[in-house]
């Protein structure tokens, strides 16, 4: 199961537990005060997108799971991307893949992908830094010896090990590990 899914799976698992619906204050509450996954402005988004995308449902005043989860395993510590929860995979695709015993498909990402999404992120987070993950991820890669590629590979794990951590950030860590001079990695991400 691919880990947009999880990520949802996960968060409705642990705001429903022992409950069998929650008013939309009380479920806006849960998300944004009492887990601290999204900002109190952005919960009232993630209740209409979990909805829309039919994760949950609106019974006689409540929200309800509209979906069996089955079993979830939360490990301890676990938080999902605010983004998944904001823009959650449709819950019908997650079943499909689920009984075909296939995760929704992702695209890999290559070097080439990594200016497109590093677009899209900064116009989505409002972030200048991202922005420049291509231009670093270049000079990282020639300043290291490391096969773009390879690059990726590690960055990529960085992502799916931090969760929250955007991808300028996991370059700048793959490039401590190389031992790279940090100072030239910050002036290359320097937006001021």
């Amino acid at each position: 199961m691919s880990e947009d899914v999880e990520d949802v799976r996960r968060a409705l698992t642990i705001v429903f537990r022992g409950t069998d619906g929650l008013a939309q204050a009380d479920l806006e509450r849960a998300f944004s005060f009492d887990m601290e996954w999204v900002a109190p402005h952005e919960a009232e988004d993630v209740v209409n997108a979990l909805l829309a995308s039919g994760w949950i449902t609106q019974r006689d005043q409540k929200f309800c799971l509209a979906v069996e989860l089955g079993e979830v395993r939360v490990p301890f510590g676990w938080f999902p991307r605010p983004t998944r929860l904001l823009r959650p995979v449709s819950a019908s695709a997650s079943k499909a893949s689920e009984q075909s015993g296939q995760t929704p498909s992702q695209p890999q990402q290559t070097p080439t992908t990594v200016s497109t999404s590093s677009r899209t992120e900064a116009n989505m987070t409002g972030d200048p830094r991202a922005r420049l993950t291509q231009r670093v991820a270049r000079f990282i890669a020639r300043q290291s010896g490391l096969e773009l590629e390879e690059l990726q590979r590690r960055v990529d794990r960085k992502v799916k090990t931090f969760h929250i951590i955007t991808p300028w950030m996991a370059y700048a860590l793959v490039a401590r590990e190389q031992g790279l001079p940090m100072d030239d990695i910050v002036r290359a991400l320097d937006v001021v």
